[in-house]
């Protein structure tokens, strides 16, 4: 009977010695991270039959288990994924928030000092002073976009590099997790038993991966685990692992984008499947907002430029130089060098495939100046595989025109026009594709050219034409200053001075063969000078020199009142015109014209649009943010009511466990007292 006791009392010993060492294990790990709080599982050792019935023979420690819920760690898992990939955006997008809305820094300041200088030349065309300023405000308006977007190319750069860092940390949490995956399998085979504190260090891992990339995991039967990214692909699967691996995109060498490695090589994973995590944000930081930015603010900038050099061609410089003037050979009049639309071609494309290039459409004249219809999306062209044919995607909406070749592309964008159009000298090979960038690089690389930064003069502040009024007039008719469109030197090339007469009610001596058009009506073709056309005082006369713009431009004017017949009214051209600010008032007008996104948007007011869209994203990534800080609090919160270590708990389980163990070591000595008497009756 006493051996009964002791050995009873002894299991009551070790169970409670391993109770308190478990609790004790507990406590020193308290604030470890990613340790789950660890309990023994007690079993009643098999009774001892006798004639009364069963004798209990005392307990064994089962197995010690971790207190752990899946479900409530995927949880937390998830939350630290959405939480890491909007904390990354947050931050990324914060930069161009706080860059494009400065209110020193920004762009805003630049334009409304350009364009002051602008009315100011118009104000002032023959003091060279004025010119001067307009050049040096131009050298700053262009080296404020080419800091803008050389900071947002900084940010490419930078996002390229923590890409690589996401990618390379990856990578080691994968190792990691393969090698525990092997030595948790040999320790449970080799026990029976879970080897809790490498379940901990794996989940621990799996917690830290999840900050880096979204991963999902599953178990196997050995005790190891599956972990799966993106759409599925294989990360580590029990001991074999997968790495990934940066590589320049096929679509664009300049972005970094993430491969998976193979035994054939490197996979390209297709970014809209790597989301969560840091690498998640970075690429959607990416996609969604740093190269929208670039396209928008380059989309402003060639618009600017386009625009205003547009308008720039049709005036006469300081020296009398313009389209139709005598001795203009070279004539100079752009202020503004922007990059033509780049064209990247896929790396996968097949070889000898033709290089593509494209062109920015010439700015469409309206209301007095021009437009541009550029848009800030990137396009993919790409040939059929099978039949060649053509597909131009817009990639912000992926919006298509299709053709059989580039010819029937370039038509549809003129009805359809996206500002720029496509050439290539031989026909695009099949199952090739080309990435289109209109307005990428455009802020960056605006510049002022050199001729006219060198020389202020060739600034074409004046309009190339006059007019004037008979000597002999009689009547009260008076004709307007005028006003040139594109194509006006054709309109008027040698013929000039026109001289038109009234009489009869109507206006002659037109050029032969000109084309005109009253109040931007359908033209009239002149055959002879005696060809009348109607008077209609106040009416717009148009000398076509474009047909193709809506209404009809080239040289324009009006003659109001009341003529008498042999009236006299001339257009010639304008000579030693320097206190003349005509095409310079013309050019202030485009601050305030709506010259972007097809007739809807002035410069500032795009860029404003730009600042806005770039803050409501910020505030919504920061309150986003925030939201999913809390939902992976709340997360942690319940894993950890079940997992994490309480103190207060552990003690009282101190106080219980010394208890139970100071009981047994009593049982233990009133046996062996038993056990002693036993021996004493027994001498």
């Amino acid at each position: 009977m006493g051996s009964g006791i002791i050995a009873t009392s002894l299991s009551g010993l070790q169970a409670a010695q391993l109770a308190l060492s478990t609790t004790d294990h507990n406590i020193a790990n308290a604030n470890t991270a990613g340790f789950t709080r660890q309990r023994t599982v007690q079993a009643s050792n098999p009774g001892q039959q006798t004639g009364a019935g069963f004798v209990g023979r005392g307990t064994h420690v089962a197995t010690i288990e971790r207190v752990y819920s899946r479900f409530l760690t995927e949880q937390v898992n998830r939350s630290q994924s959405k939480a890491s990939d909007l904390d990354t955006y947050y931050a990324q997008i914060k930069q161009i928030d706080n860059m494009l809305a400065d209110p020193t820094t920004g762009l805003s300041p630049a334009l409304q000092d350009f364009f002051a200088s602008v009315q100011q030349l118009a104000a002032n065309p023959a003091q060279l002073s004025s010119r001067q300023a307009l050049l040096s405000t131009a050298q700053s308006l262009s080296a404020r976009y080419q800091s803008l977007g050389k900071q947002l190319a900084e940010i490419g750069d930078s996002i390229n590099g923590e890409i690589k860092a996401a990618v390379s940390g990856i990578n080691s949490y994968a190792d990691q997790i393969g090698i525990l995956n092997q030595q948790i399998g040999f320790a449970e085979a080799a026990s029976g038993q879970p080897a809790n504190d490498l379940l901990d260090s794996r989940d621990q891992l799996v917690a830290e991966l999840n900050k880096l990339i979204k991963a999902k995991t599953t178990s196997n039967s050995d005790g190891s685990v599956n972990v799966f990214i993106g759409s599925g692909q294989q990360l580590v699967v029990g001991t074999q692992v997968s790495h990934l691996a940066t590589l320049p995109s096929a679509s664009d060498p300049a972005h970094l984008t993430v491969g998976l490695k193979t035994a054939s090589g490197t996979q390209e994973i297709p970014e809209s499947l790597l989301g969560g995590g840091n690498l998640g944000g970075l690429l959607a930081f990416r996609a969604q907002s740093l190269d929208p930015a670039s396209n928008d603010l380059g989309r402003n900038a060639a618009s600017l430029a386009l625009t205003f050099n547009a308008q720039s061609e049709l005036g006469q410089d300081l020296y009398g130089h313009s389209q139709i003037a005598a001795g203009s050979p070279g004539f100079t009049p752009k202020l503004f060098a922007v990059a033509a639309p780049a064209v990247i071609a896929n790396t996968g494309n097949p070889t000898g495939s033709p290089a593509l290039t494209a062109a920015f459409v010439s700015p469409p004249p309206f209301n007095g100046n021009f437009y541009t219809n550029l848009g800030s999306s990137d396009y993919q062209l790409a040939a059929d595989a099978g039949n060649g044919t053509l597909t131009l995607t817009r990639l912000a909406d992926h919006k298509q025109w299709q053709g059989a070749d580039l010819a029937a592309i370039n038509a549809q964008l003129t009805t359809d026009p996206q500002g720029f159009v496509l050439a290539s000298d031989t026909p695009l090979s099949a199952g090739s594709s080309y990435l289109i960038q209109p307005t990428r690089d455009a802020a960056r690389q605006l510049a002022i050219n050199p001729l006219l930064a060198s020389d202020a003069g060739l600034i074409t502040a004046a309009g190339p034409i006059r007019s004037s009024l008979g000597a002999a007039n009689s009547g009260s008719a008076r004709i307007s200053a005028g006003q040139v469109g594109p194509g006006y030197a054709a309109a008027v090339q040698g013929t000039l001075p026109i001289t038109l007469e009234y009489r009869g009610g109507s206006l002659r001596n037109f050029p032969v063969g000109a084309q005109v058009s009253i109040d931007g009506a359908v033209p009239v073709a002149i055959s002879t000078p005696t060809d009348a056309i109607p008077y209609t005082s106040g009416a717009s006369i148009t000398l076509v020199g474009s047909v193709d713009s809506k209404p009809p431009v080239g040289v324009s004017f009006s003659i109001t009142g009341l003529p008498n017949d042999g009236d006299l009214f001339s257009i010639g051209s304008n000579p030693g015109a320097i206190a003349d600010g005509r095409n310079a008032l013309s050019l202030g007008q485009l601050q305030t014209q709506n010259t972007m996104t097809g007739q809807t948007a002035s410069f500032q007011a795009a860029y404003a649009q730009l600042v806005s869209e770039v803050g409501s994203r910020t505030r919504q990534a920061q309150v986003s943010g925030d939201a999913q800080q809390t939902l992976l609090e709340q997360a942690q919160s319940s894993r950890d009511a079940v997992s994490a270590v309480n103190l207060d708990e552990e003690a009282a389980n101190l106080i219980r466990y010394q208890q139970a163990y100071q009981a047994s070591a009593k049982a233990m000595q009133i046996s062996a007292s038993l056990f002693d008497t036993i021996l004493q009756i027994a001498g």
